[in-house]
């Protein structure tokens, strides 16, 4: 049912884009009062217009009842068939593992012990570069 939903879903969005992009702008009327060729389509005049929007109307109303379907399936898949809503679904997944607890080494009390100091190690000597003429 799922897979079904989205082909549906799929093939009524590129029928909805191809169905937007093939249709006159608001701008267009004032071309066809001039014989632009509008008025020799199949549809006729204004047949074309009110076709292409009904039909826009009808696909869209597809698309969102694919879209609710679709997300009421995978909310049913998500909630184990309780139909809850996302927030319960998470609630309700097992827990992870706890990772392996590593002992932790007893900190040393260092109130008035001395610090021993490390000298400075100098670093690798570098390639002494040749002066530069001035």
């Amino acid at each position: 049912m799922h897979t079904a939903l989205v082909v549906v879903q799929v093939l009524v969005a590129v029928a909805l884009i191809g169905l937007v992009l093939i249709q006159h702008g608001k701008g267009a009327d004032a071309g066809a009062a001039f014989g632009s060729g509008a008025s020799g389509t199949v549809f006729g005049a204004r047949g074309a217009a009110n076709f292409l929007t009904r039909t826009t109307a009808w696909l869209a109303a597809a698309f969102f009842a694919a879209s609710l379907g679709l997300a009421y399936l995978v909310n049913d898949r998500a909630g184990g068939g309780s139909g809850g809503s996302v927030t319960d679904s998470i609630e309700n997944e097992a827990p992870a593992a706890p990772a392996a607890a590593v002992p932790a080494e007893p900190a040393a009390d260092i109130g008035d012990a001395p610090v021993a100091v490390q000298p400075a190690t100098p670093p690798a000597a570098a390639p002494e570069a040749p002066p530069s003429p001035q």
